[in-house]
């Protein structure tokens, strides 16, 4: 799952929900706080990803001709381009491992702002966090779904990705995120 900055808050409120229900820790500033904690890290992490997309469409615009010329798959090319560049900056790309160093950063993070205490391993918070992020994610794919379908039969055709589309997407997003609990 590539991770959006519509998602950031969904996210950050997932994983503060879970702190405020797990027995393993205790929270020693408002929810909100650590909320906006969150939010700073994820916004990064999409905004260096959306930076290094950026970098790749570029340098295929710059070499269009030399890529029609030689009939490469610009699809293949642009992922070719994007791992080099996120490996050059020491981004990760694969999610297991994006969860893993995300959940690193926030943890980290929320140590250095003294946000949290706790009594157990350090690696337990942190899978907590990767569980939090990794729940999202799968959530999302299944709501998506679910809120394809319903835009699919409304007796009005949205076209896919016109303003409407998306603000009527977000709408019913996150009212299956409220129905289902995560808001």
């Amino acid at each position: 799952m590539r991770l959006k900055l519509t998602h950031v808050m969904h996210v950050s409120n997932k994983i503060a929900s879970d702190f405020v229900r797990s027995e393993l820790l205790e929270l020693k500033a408002p929810r909100e706080l650590l909320c906006e904690l969150i939010e700073e890290i994820l916004e990064k992490s999409v905004k260096t990803e959306n930076a290094i997309d950026e970098q790749a469409r570029e340098l295929l615009e710059e070499n269009t001709d030399e890529i029609e010329f030689m009939r490469m798959d610009e699809r293949q090319l642009f992922w070719m381009i994007k791992r080099q560049i996120a490996q050059k900056e020491g981004f990760h790309l694969a999610w297991e491992d994006r969860c893993n160093d995300l959940s690193h950063q926030i943890l980290n993070k929320i140590l250095d702002e003294d946000l949290i205490m706790f009594s157990v391993s350090e690696n337990l918070i942190r899978n907590l966090i990767y569980k939090s992020i990794d729940t999202y994610s799968k959530m999302y794919e299944s709501i998506e779904s679910e809120v394809h379908e319903k835009i699919k039969h409304y007796k009005r055709k949205l076209p896919v990705g016109s303003d409407e589309y998306e603000l009527v997407f977000e709408r019913l997003y996150e009212e299956e995120l409220r129905r289902k609990g995560f808001l």
